[in-house]
């Protein structure tokens, strides 16, 4: 499947802003389930400084905001081929071994919430794929999908008490969950086009766990589905954190606020 994609996130701020600096995660690079025809990222308000690979092979642009900005716009656009492969990624690679992957972090540091959901996993002699499946299952049943109440920097266990989540907290739970049972896992963040419209609420996140034999697989908890044609790649890590499409710091500006659009269609 071929997917068009247009992604504007647009920062304003009362007052100038003196001083910021932005990482941006925002370009997908090809691989095993896309391949990248056409890519473009357009700053407004600021520049880029630099273009680096990060320890997880994202590709990500420091930006800086221009002194005395009231604005930051970051436009994203290009054309992205798609391929179901059963949520299969394949073979891990990339400068972080394998066991960097089972490290527990601020966002995902297990507690009660996660060792209820870890108990009926445990110890059943399902096969590894059955068990991930299972665990997707349990958190979508423990945790409906509800747009208010949790934030980025939400950890695990706050969004199990809550008893619902977005994509972020459901990948989370789950990376959290896999590394107790033994799983190396992380976060992505990309796109999702969903079939019913083309402009779409926001990017969307998911989670991978490495299982032998088969290597990375994905599973989207929000939507109960492994991760097909209709998903794009974007950036991985330990957490959000580390997979933010923008993150960074800005001096000064006052109130900030974000508004954001997107489009993806076929």
């Amino acid at each position: 499947m071929r997917l068009k994609i247009c992604h504007n996130t647009r920062y304003d701020y009362r007052e100038p802003v003196p001083y910021g600096l932005q990482q941006i995660r925002l370009r997908p690079v090809s691989s095993s389930t896309q391949t990248v025809h056409d890519w473009s990222v357009r700053i407004e308000g600021g520049r880029e400084e630099v273009m680096f690979h990060d320890q997880h092979l994202n590709l990500v642009d420091l930006i800086s905001v221009d002194p005395d900005a009231h604005f930051v716009s970051i436009t994203c656009e290009g054309e992205v081929e798609t391929r179901d492969t059963a949520g299969v990624v394949g073979p891990h690679n990339g400068p972080a071994p394998l066991w960097y992957f089972q490290r527990q972090t601020r966002l995902t540091r297990p507690g009660a919430g996660v060792a209820a959901l870890l108990a009926p996993l445990a110890n059943t002699g399902r096969e590894p794929l059955d068990t991930l499946h299972a665990l997707s299952q349990l958190i979508a049943g423990a945790m409906p999908y509800q747009t208010a109440g949790t934030h980025a920097a939400t950890t695990v266990e706050e969004s199990i008490a809550t008893g619902y989540g977005v994509c972020q907290d459901h990948a989370q739970v789950f990376i959290s969950v896999a590394r107790e049972l033994g799983f190396p896992a992380r976060y992505v963040s990309g796109y999702l086009m969903m079939n019913d419209r083309i402009d779409q609420e926001a990017s969307h996140a998911w989670a991978e766990a490495h299982i032998e034999g088969l290597g990375w697989v994905g599973f989207d908890v929000s939507n109960c589905i492994a991760p097909d044609e209709r998903y794009v790649r974007i950036a991985t890590g330990l957490d959000y954190r580390e997979a933010a499409p923008v993150s960074g710091v800005v001096f000064g500006g006052g109130t900030e606020s974000m508004i954001v659009s997107l489009q993806v269609q076929q």
